[in-house]
């Protein structure tokens, strides 16, 4: 398995980061939730790996900005 970078799918702010950095995380599981026109958008892990942020909370993104990485483990 390569490194999976995961990009945002919406224009708006992480408005929380519920995973921590290096943590090991598995296919589906929560990295952070964005907010984005008054909704609140689950970002899921696509797949097993080492977690990486690439953002912090409060900060705004656009559609296709890279958020976090994973690292094989």
């Amino acid at each position: 398995m390569s490194r999976i970078d995961i990009q945002s799918a919406v224009a708006g702010t992480v408005w929380q980061i519920t995973a921590e950095p290096g943590a090991r995380v598995g296919a589906g599981d929560l990295i952070m939730i964005l907010e984005s026109m008054k909704l609140e958008i689950e970002v899921p892990a696509p797949g097993a790996g080492r977690l990486s942020l690439a953002v912090t909370e409060g900060q705004v993104v656009s559609v296709g900005d890279v958020v976090a990485t994973l690292e094989p483990v």
